[in-house]
């Protein structure tokens, strides 16, 4: 986890961005599962999405950042990883994301995931916190506020995690 882990002028446009998409109604009902398994599941998952296809500078600026990150894991931790996949996220009030792992044990459809925050002026009381768990998903490692400019990173198949309601 890291606090103000990206420059604020790239955060900044995203934000700007990701209102843009939601407030166009350019986000679609987040699912769960891949190919013929996927499915919308209000009662797991209950955020919107648009997934990045770097047709804007500051989506090209955040997908070279994470390109970067992808090979300097390559190269430190030899993940062999081979690409990089990303989406806003929009969480309404009240929506959460009960707890889950990104990727299934032996499927290694995800390796590593990445959780970039973009919320400005978030406080405590506005809730929506990630909340980090151990292997065996019984005890808290971790609980994250959404603050803009903070990053997460986990490996996809060992960590399991949620997102708590958002108060706002």
């Amino acid at each position: 986890v890291g606090s103000n882990a990206l420059h604020e002028a790239m955060i900044n446009e995203l934000i700007k961005e990701a209102h843009i998409l939601q407030a166009d109604g350019r986000m679609s009902l987040a699912g769960v599962g891949r190919g013929r398994s996927h499915q919308v599941h209000n009662q797991t998952r209950r955020d919107s999405i648009f997934w990045l296809d770097g047709s804007s500078e500051a989506q090209r600026e955040y997908l070279k950042t994470m390109e970067d990150l992808r090979l300097q894991l390559n190269r430190e931790l030899m993940l062999g990883l081979f690409e990089y996949e990303a989406h806003f996220a929009h969480y309404r009030t009240a929506a959460s994301y009960s707890k889950h792992r990104d990727s299934f044990s032996g499927a290694a459809s995800r390796v590593v995931s990445v959780v970039t925050y973009l919320n400005a002026d978030w406080l405590s009381e506005n809730g929506g916190e990630l909340l980090l768990y151990d292997e065996a998903a019984e005890n808290v490692l971790e609980r994250v506020l959404p603050e803009a400019g903070t990053v997460v990173i986990f490996l996809s198949e060992k960590i399991p995690h949620e997102v708590l309601p958002a108060n706002c």
